[in-house]
């Protein structure tokens, strides 16, 4: 993965609407989720809904499939990976890495 990629997803997952919208859609799994459904859930207008989505699609982390009247909206798991693997890739590369922390972030 180029930086600038990881640079541009990591900026659109930094605001914190974007960030609630993908954590969402990775939880909804390969079926994804219809942006009225995402719209329930998070309680923001339509047009705030659409710039956010717009933001995450024009990265590569979400996709839009319309289907018929309704756009769903998925996770795009092989880029979440790929992200993921960018930030590891590295990991302790110069020095020791600490101990795996095994408790869960509130």
């Amino acid at each position: 993965m180029k930086h600038e990629k990881a640079a541009a997803q990591l900026e659109a997952l930094g605001n914190p609407t974007r960030l609630k919208i993908y954590r969402i859609l990775v939880r909804a799994g390969e079926e994804g989720m219809s942006v009225g459904q995402v719209q329930g859930k998070l309680g923001v207008p339509a047009s705030t809904l659409s710039h956010h989505c717009k933001r995450l699609c024009e990265t590569g982390l979400v996709s839009q499939e319309r289907q018929a009247t309704t756009l769903i909206c998925r996770a795009n798991y092989p880029a979440m990976q790929a992200l993921l693997g960018y930030l590891a890739d590295e990991c302790c590369a110069d020095g020791t890495c600490p101990p795996v922390m095994r408790t869960r972030a509130p």
